[in-house]
């Protein structure tokens, strides 16, 4: 199938992309940098199947929709009943609708019942066990670990992933260490971890984390996102040119 790039025209209440709208008016978590950032990154080798934890608004699931040509099945899975909603419009709007499936359910369960095996699960996970206080019990439960622990998120992905498989997480990077740590005592090997900060001058905030089941290699870069001149750097605008308008 054959799919004619059209670039949705700018409305309220949402985010337009080159190729997409992403609706988020419903959802406590709205587009983000991080989001933009792990679907325009994370690896493709002619994926079988995607999996998206956490999906929100469906920001990353139609990311790599769109990436692999619109031809690899993409499953969302949203706990949060209005948030999963909003990311199954976004998704029947989208030209890849017929690929692009969205489940409102708990992961834990999820893994539990799926007989799907991924060749690629991807997350923006909540990161925080504690903090200060949210605006609404929606915003805590995208932010928050209460609901979906590091580790068993981690053992989600272990079972959902098909041998050989990758998992593909954004986390802040005072988060990553401890993040990483847990993901090697269950038996996790990181092979790319990218260092992202906003300007040369500010030090990284961000990490861009691929984890795979077998022993391998890891490799080390770093990403900026604005140069000096508060213009977007151009390692940056090569990862999401094909996402923003203004690239």
């Amino acid at each position: 199938m054959t799919f004619q790039q059209h670039t949705p025209a700018p409305r309220a209440g949402g985010f337009t992309f080159k190729q997409f709208f992403v609706a988020h008016d419903r959802c406590a978590m709205k587009v983000g940098t991080d989001g933009v950032l792990l679907g325009a990154w994370a690896p493709l080798h002619k994926e079988t199947r995607i999996l998206d934890i956490g999906c929100g608004s469906g920001l990353v699931a139609l990311m790599l929709a769109q990436r692999s040509g619109g031809r690899t099945p993409v499953d969302g899975v949203e706990l949060d009943t209005a948030a999963s909603a909003q990311a199954s419009d976004n998704a029947a709007l989208s030209p890849w609708a017929d690929y692009i499936r969205i489940y409102q359910a708990d992961i834990a369960a999820y893994a539990q019942a799926a007989t799907a095996r991924y060749s690629l699960i991807v997350s923006n996970p909540p990161y925080f066990s504690v903090g200060v206080d949210c605006a609404s019990a929606q915003r805590a439960q995208a932010r928050y670990t209460t609901t979906l622990t590091h580790d068993a998120l981690l053992d989600c992905a272990s079972r959902l992933l098909e041998s050989g498989g990758r998992f593909c997480v954004v986390l802040p990077l005072q988060v990553a260490d401890s993040f990483l740590r847990l993901a090697q005592q269950l038996a996790w090997y990181a092979d790319i971890w990218v260092d992202v900060a906003d300007s040369p001058a500010r030090p990284v905030n961000r990490v861009l984390l691929s984890l795979r089941r077998h022993a391998v290699a890891l490799t080390r870069a770093s990403l900026i996102i604005r140069d000096d001149n508060r213009h977007y750097s151009a390692s940056f605008q090569a990862l999401t040119r094909d996402f923003y308008l203004s690239m």
